[in-house]
């Protein structure tokens, strides 16, 4: 009886003992599918609940915190799965802020294009770090875009439209598709989960699909994907773009919620913050990073009145995590849920 044919990453990791630790993969994602849906689904139904209980929840910071989930998810896709550490993300989401801000309120288009536009030229923006920085790796790679996202930010910091310190303000929410004014915070709400949870599972369904594999097993052996014909550049590449443009839709979908896109959108700070919630939450999950950016999000929101506290205590929690569960809040529930089958 014939077998069925193994996918990119199982077939660069067989030579290392990779078809038992293939096939114990597949037991431990059977044995997390059923609770990993469950969870899916009660967190899904509470952000439908949130526009019904302002007095709860403000649904203003949970609008935040879905935009900061996806972006920590784009990110994660870059690093967790593709092994290419980035320290110019923000450069993406800043960029995608400010020319949807520019369409939306100079140009007058409505938001749908809007969010087009912004998403769009971080795919670009993306296609122009990624070709000059993928060819390098490590440090390096992570150096190259830094370089290039400090450029990024002079470059916004002088352009006339966007308000230098003072940022761009009082950018329109708009009508989405002529009927639906986004100026209610319950339709916004509406439009950033609906955005959130389509760029949530494109990350899935990338991750699972054959690129997926194709992209892990470039991370995992890169000699020996390269020797089995894959061309490792072309494949890095569109990964760098699609993490771009989904972390450019994230900044977007900020600048008209907050009607505003700021310097600190595009600062290398927010590119720090992005890879601490993708280490917080797992980055070698596809939805841990998510996790991580509501812990980082939540703790700056509820310990604002500490004012410069904040970074210590997220520093504190941050070594807490690395040293208790590296593999991050989602890595580590996972551990503790295939433990007890392991051992049987």
């Amino acid at each position: 009886m014939n077998k069925p044919p193994r996918s990119a990453a199982a077939r660069v990791a067989a030579p290392q003992g990779g078809s038992a630790s293939l096939g114990a993969a597949r037991r431990e994602a059977g044995t997390l599918a059923v609770w990993q849906k469950v969870f899916m689904a009660v967190v899904v139904l509470a952000l439908l609940v949130v526009p019904w209980a302002p007095q709860v929840v403000y649904p203003v910071f949970v609008m935040k915190l879905l935009c900061m989930a996806l972006f920590a998810c784009a990110y994660s896709l870059l690093l967790g799965f593709g092994g290419m550490m980035s320290f110019g993300h923000a450069a993406f989401f800043g960029s995608a802020a400010y020319l949807t801000g520019l369409a939306a309120k100079t140009w007058g288009l409505p938001p749908e294009l809007s969010l087009l536009v912004g998403t769009a030229f971080a795919a670009g923006l993306g296609a122009v770090f990624g070709a000059l920085a993928i060819h390098r790796q490590g440090i390096y790679l992570a150096m190259i875009t830094l370089a290039l996202a400090q450029m990024v930010y002079f470059i916004f910091l002088q352009l006339p439209f966007t308000g230098a310190e003072d940022g761009m303000q009082q950018i329109p929410r708009g009508t989405l598709l002529g009927f639906i004014d986004l100026r209610s915070d319950f339709a916004m709400y509406h439009l950033v989960l609906f955005l959130t949870l389509a760029g949530l599972w494109l990350i899935h369904r990338v991750v699972r699909s054959p690129f997926g594999h194709v992209v892990v097993a470039i991370r995992e052996h890169e000699p020996r994907a390269r020797s089995l014909g894959y061309p490792v550049e072309r494949y890095k590449l569109m990964l760098f773009v699609l993490s771009a443009a989904l972390s450019g839709l994230a900044g977007s979908m900020k600048a008209l919620v907050f009607q505003l896109a700021a310097l600190s959108d595009v600062h290398w700070h927010l590119s720090g913050d992005v890879v601490l919630m993708a280490l917080l939450g797992g980055m070698h999950t596809v939805f841990g990073p998510a996790i991580g950016a509501a812990l980082v999000v939540g703790l700056q929101y509820y310990l604002d009145a500490f004012g410069g506290w904040v970074t210590l205590v997220t520093g504190v929690i941050f070594m807490v995590c690395v040293l208790s569960f590296r593999s991050g809040i989602a890595g580590a529930v996972a551990a503790l849920r295939t433990r007890p089958r392991d051992g049987s």
